[in-house]
């Protein structure tokens, strides 16, 4: 390990270990269980770890929110997230590593037709609370209410609204899973998710992780780690 890496090490895990949060409630970045994880977060946390020459302690959270607070309380020394503004005040992240998108799901009956459509008096959708899509929409929906619980289309279905929110790829899997569901064409917004730490951490450790995570991208270790666990490559995002 070089000099500046040692700082940078010291800086980022004073414990001596890396501990990264991961959040498996986003089957799209991690999968496993608490005990045995696996996914592009997992595999991007340990390349962290082996290029800072650190033994690495996986921390698994079923929302984002938990993974969140496990860094900004001390828990954790880096996290997973979507960068949204709620989160950069205590949050220094790098560029997006993976893009994925926040999508609606109806009953097959809805007269809602497209994403623009959903922001309507009378209109309720299920979110995830807490979720990178429960942020964005909290910000952006003027007519339409939120009704948080642990899954956005549990909630839907649970508590029969109008619309549920989620992610692209496990609410595509949800809608074909049951009859009498669709989804609403086009995307509500892009989640850019990233790698994160606290803004404590020294400007030098954090052009670290934005250049690791560039690295990552570039030769192709991210769009390998996704087909690794079943997730489309295409979902990995462009240099920055």
């Amino acid at each position: 390990m070089t000099a500046d890496l040692s700082v940078v090490a010291r800086d980022l895990a004073p414990t001596g270990t890396l501990r990264a949060s991961i959040n498996l409630g986003n089957p799209v970045l991690a999968q496993g269980s608490p005990s045995a994880p696996s996914g592009v977060t997992v595999d991007i946390a340990r390349a962290v770890g082996e290029r800072l020459g650190l033994p690495v302690e996986l921390l698994c959270f079923d929302a984002a929110r938990r993974s969140y607070e496990a860094m900004a309380t001390g828990a954790a020394d880096i996290c997973f997230l979507a960068i949204d503004p709620a989160r950069e005040a205590e949050v220094a992240f790098t560029e997006p590593y993976v893009l994925i998108e926040g999508v609606y799901v109806v009953p097959a009956a809805s007269p809602l037709c497209t994403a623009s459509d959903v922001d309507t008096e009378g209109v309720r959708v299920g979110v995830k609370t807490g979720s990178a899509y429960d942020l964005h929409l909290t910000r952006t929906l003027e007519h339409a209410r939120l009704v948080r619980g642990d899954e956005g289309v549990d909630v839907f279905l649970d508590e029969g609204l109008e619309v549920g929110a989620g992610i692209r790829e496990p609410v595509t899997a949800f809608a074909q899973s049951r009859d009498g569901l669709r989804l609403l064409d086009g995307a509500f917004m892009q989640i850019r998710q990233a790698v994160g730490t606290t803004r404590s951490r020294s400007p030098r450790t954090v052009a670290f992780l934005r250049d690791l995570v560039e690295d990552l991208k570039a030769d192709g270790f991210v769009a390998a780690a996704l087909e690794r666990s079943r997730q489309r490559r295409d979902l990995a995002a462009p240099p920055a």
